[in-house]
């Protein structure tokens, strides 16, 4: 049976898994990461793991206002503005660095890909194995809908619910083509339909 992945509406809900990536695996702080820059940046898991130093930060290390990428799946050019992880990535920044000092024999602060596997620098993390880390956060907080596209959908979730429902902002970032894909994208079921229908006066 295939697993339903569903954003994550609650901010409790929200917290303890971005506490359970950040703090109960060795590459805590990399697995935090790739999810913190997948929500914002609404980014697939293909395109977030696929993204290199060079994309968002200079030179010296500091974080970028935008990255310019091209979308795997569509094929289409993509401007992701940073600046809602830019903490985040300067912390990561500082922690692959500090991890480069502690094993030198592995080059992962200086692989070319931002999320590194740190068994084999010179590849990103891929797909599956960021997979089976969400998985493992699922078991230990007991959620089932937890996957690769989880903080996409969350990330697209929580710009609907603060930006008043601005569906068309939504589907701009998701590069969605109509506003159904992107309602069905965000799992707005039954409940939530009725929980906004309360708000509505109907005279």
């Amino acid at each position: 049976m295939q697993q339903i992945v569903k954003p994550i509406k609650d901010s409790w809900v929200l917290s303890s898994v971005q506490d359970t990536l950040l703090n109960k695996f060795e590459s805590g702080r990399r697995n935090y990461t790739v999810f913190q820059v997948g929500k914002a940046t609404l980014l697939r898991v293909s395109d977030v793991l696929r993204l290199k130093k060079s994309d968002v930060y200079d030179e010296s290390g500091r974080v970028k206002r935008n990255a310019y990428i091209i979308d795997k799946k569509t094929k289409k050019k993509n401007v992701l503005y940073l600046k809602p992880v830019k903490e985040d990535l300067e912390r990561y920044y500082d922690w692959l660095k500090e991890w480069q000092l502690h094993n030198p024999g592995k080059n992962v602060f200086f692989s070319e890909w931002l999320f590194p596997s740190m068994t084999k620098p010179e590849k990103h993390i891929d797909e599956r194995r960021y997979y089976m880390i969400m998985h493992r956060v699922g078991e230990i907080l007991n959620i089932n809908y937890l996957g690769t596209h989880t903080m996409r959908k969350t990330g697209a979730y929580r710009v609907y619910q603060q930006t008043n429902h601005n569906i068309a902002l939504v589907m701009k970032l998701l590069n969605h083509s109509s506003e159904q894909m992107t309602l069905a994208y965000l799992g707005l079921d039954q409940e939530e339909r009725e929980h906004l229908l309360d708000t509505v006066d109907f005279g």
